[in-house]
């Protein structure tokens, strides 16, 4: 056995080698007990007490999602959001929060409408520039929520550069990487302090489990206090739900980098297409992020847009004509989607109406691009 460092694939693929040590069976048990024995001398040994706070198979899931990451520890919850809010919910009341105009909707509509509810100040800025971050960072903000790339436009923010502000103001800097994945970016080596995924996407990669997770750079006071709000809130993920989130990890790398192979493909031929007018993806030289992109990933990611030259209309029209691309939210399945996401969004939403948003799956690059050019064409778009 070397001694040298494992690669991240390798630590996926195995699990971290991780055996069930009763049977030595490779594939490790669902533990699904709420509650466990005490011992005689009223101590509980084995470090496990109840269900709501704590299970095996969530242990070795966040293990492996740790080790990926290069951090101190991960957290397992029970949707990305979940994820998320706890990570504010975790903050002093009060506290100012700083967030990106251009992110997940369902995050940005809770730190509008649900954040001020309990008492902390949201601030929204263009994260992919570092004057505005800079501009808009106040002497007391305790958070600067990041997402890069950002759904659904895939602005790019330097994690390094806003690291370095949010610290020099005494701030935490957490970043939503789901589509970055940790194969492209580690963000915890370039200044972050908390990472988040929406596990139900790449981390997962099969459609079929909903989860989130966190990964901490150090345990600190807001770590013990994250852990705290998960396990009174129940958020904890569960641990059928956790078994299938490391079976969809030992996978991780290759789908990726196979999705990110197409995504690329696919983003040069439709942006020389009759009927787009751009193609919002970071791996185009293109693309206003690209050169901070190349710096901070190891690959651009399986996540495009388009605009199409026909509006609102044409894009709702091209997307109802697909055959083989999916009408379905979410993203980072092994299946590709395609969406309207305006009509997801709603009418404060940054998102352009005339833009689909497109996650690349495990299919032929070539049947993708056949079947939405002929969608395209058939819309008269």
């Amino acid at each position: 056995m070397t001694d040298k460092p494992l690669k991240p694939r390798t630590i996926a693929a195995q699990a971290l080698g991780a055996i069930e040590p009763e049977t030595k069976g490779v594939a490790l048990p669902v533990h699904v007990s709420t509650t466990f024995i005490r011992d005689p001398d009223n101590q509980y040994r084995t470090g496990y007490v109840y269900g709501r706070p704590d299970n095996a198979t969530i242990r070795q899931t966040e293990a492996v999602i740790a080790a990926l990451e290069g951090a101190h520890e991960a957290l397992l919850f029970g949707s990305g959001m979940a994820a998320a809010t706890s990570v504010i919910l975790a903050l002093p009341p009060g506290s100012h929060i700083l967030a990106p105009q251009v992110c997940y909707w369902g995050f940005r509509d809770w730190l509008i409408n649900e954040a001020p509810l309990f008492g902390y100040r949201v601030d929204l800025a263009d994260m992919s520039s570092v004057e505005a971050v800079r501009a808009a960072i106040k002497p007391d903000t305790k958070l600067v929520w990041i997402e890069t790339p950002a759904n659904p436009l895939w602005n790019i923010t330097d994690i390094a550069a806003v690291a370095e502000i949010a610290h020099a103001k005494g701030a935490v800097l957490a970043i939503d990487s789901t589509a970055a994945t940790p194969v492209f970016t580690r963000p915890l080596t370039l200044g972050a302090d908390i990472v988040m995924h929406s596990a139900t996407k790449y981390l997962n990669g099969h459609s079929d489990v909903i989860a989130g997770a966190l990964a901490a750079a150090r345990d600190d006071a807001l770590w013990t206090r994250i852990k705290q709000v998960r396990g009174h809130h129940g958020a904890i993920l569960g641990p059928f739900e956790a078994w299938l989130l490391l079976r969809g990890l030992r996978t991780l790398e290759v789908r990726v980098r196979a999705q990110a192979e197409s995504a690329a493909l696919l983003a040069t031929r439709f942006a020389n297409h009759q009927s787009v007018s751009r193609v919002l993806y970071p791996g185009l030289p293109s693309h206003p992020g690209h050169a901070v992109a190349a710096r901070q990933m190891s690959g651009f990611g399986g996540m495009l847009s388009i605009r199409l030259k026909g509006g609102e209309r044409a894009a709702i029209d091209a997307a109802a004509r697909v055959a083989l691309w999916k009408r379905a939210t979410s993203l980072g399945g092994v299946e590709s989607l395609i969406e309207h996401r305006a009509s997801i969004e709603g009418p404060n939403s940054p998102c352009p109406p005339d833009l689909l948003r497109l996650s690349a799956g495990l299919e032929d690059v070539d049947d993708l691009y056949n079947d939405l050019d002929r969608a395209l064409r058939a819309a008269n778009v």
